[in-house]
């Protein structure tokens, strides 16, 4: 089953193709008590959307008991603010069907691997608690996430930057205020939600920093978190079964949302 995210019309559409319609791709897990929800977005440089940060990432959550959303955000030559409104757009869609689906509105987190790790950092750094007086009842519903898991997460447009990524959302060149406002740990507040991070301490295509600019920003601003920098591993390993060492994040975010109520 994949739902279209803009039914009635998707903003800013660029054409008709199955690209210029963004859908979210909905994995229920079964029970008497409602489920906590994650949205997953797989990276790809917002130039494409890698499939093994998608599908295999959200059975994995319902092996936690955790329902899961693929959201198939918009790429370039869409730029910002397209792809965030679209992650927004996700989450609210998720709790506006909360009771038809069996999810705790309460509960509802985003997870993004790459690009998506920063497409979901910006989910919860920029976000509205939805139009009270909106004609789409799914408008009415808040965009903030519960909680954030950033998996070797782009953050910074500013230092230690993956341009790659910047100029597909920003363009290039790319307006500095943008890249001030698009650059996450700049616009952590005490108000972020809770986030675990986890990299490896070697990726090549997007460096630590990044994990690292982000968790201290939550740090100054005392917002719970957990990171985890795993010496070596290339950039982009997914649940990252094949690696010794990396492949136990899987094992500690799991501990992580359970304390979290997920």
């Amino acid at each position: 089953m994949s739902l279209l995210l803009w039914p009635n019309g998707t903003p800013n559409k660029l054409g008709e193709d199955a690209e210029d319609k963004p859908t979210l791709v909905p994995y229920l897990v079964e029970g008497a008590a409602p489920s906590a929800a994650v949205v997953v977005c797989p990276g790809g440089g917002y130039q494409r959307r890698a499939e093994h940060e998608g599908e295999p990432i959200a059975l994995w959550l319902n092996s936690l008991g955790v329902s899961a959303f693929v959201v198939h955000y918009r790429v370039a030559p869409y730029q910002h603010p397209n792809p965030l409104s679209d992650a927004q757009r996700a989450i609210r869609i998720v709790r506006s069907r909360a009771q038809e689906w069996n999810i705790d509105p309460a509960r509802v987190g985003i997870l993004g691997f790459s690009a998506g790790g920063h497409l979901a950092s910006s989910s919860g750094t920029h976000y509205d608690k939805g139009q009270a007086d909106a004609e789409d009842p799914i408008e009415r519903e808040s965009s903030r996430p519960d909680l954030l898991v950033l998996c070797y997460p782009v953050i910074s447009f500013v230092a230690n930057a993956h341009m790659g990524s910047r100029a597909n959302l920003l363009g290039d060149p790319a307006d500095p205020q943008l890249v001030e406002l698009m650059s996450s740990e700049q616009q952590v507040t005490p108000e972020t939600p809770p986030t675990f991070l986890w990299h490896t301490a070697d990726d090549a295509a997007v460096p630590v920093e990044n994990s690292l600019m982000f968790a201290s920003a939550l740090s100054r601003n005392k917002v719970p978190f957990e990171l985890h920098v795993y010496e070596s591993g290339r950039h982009g390993l997914g649940l990252g079964t094949e690696v010794v060492g990396v492949r136990a994040w899987t094992d500690a975010c799991a501990i992580w949302l359970a304390k979290q109520g997920f």
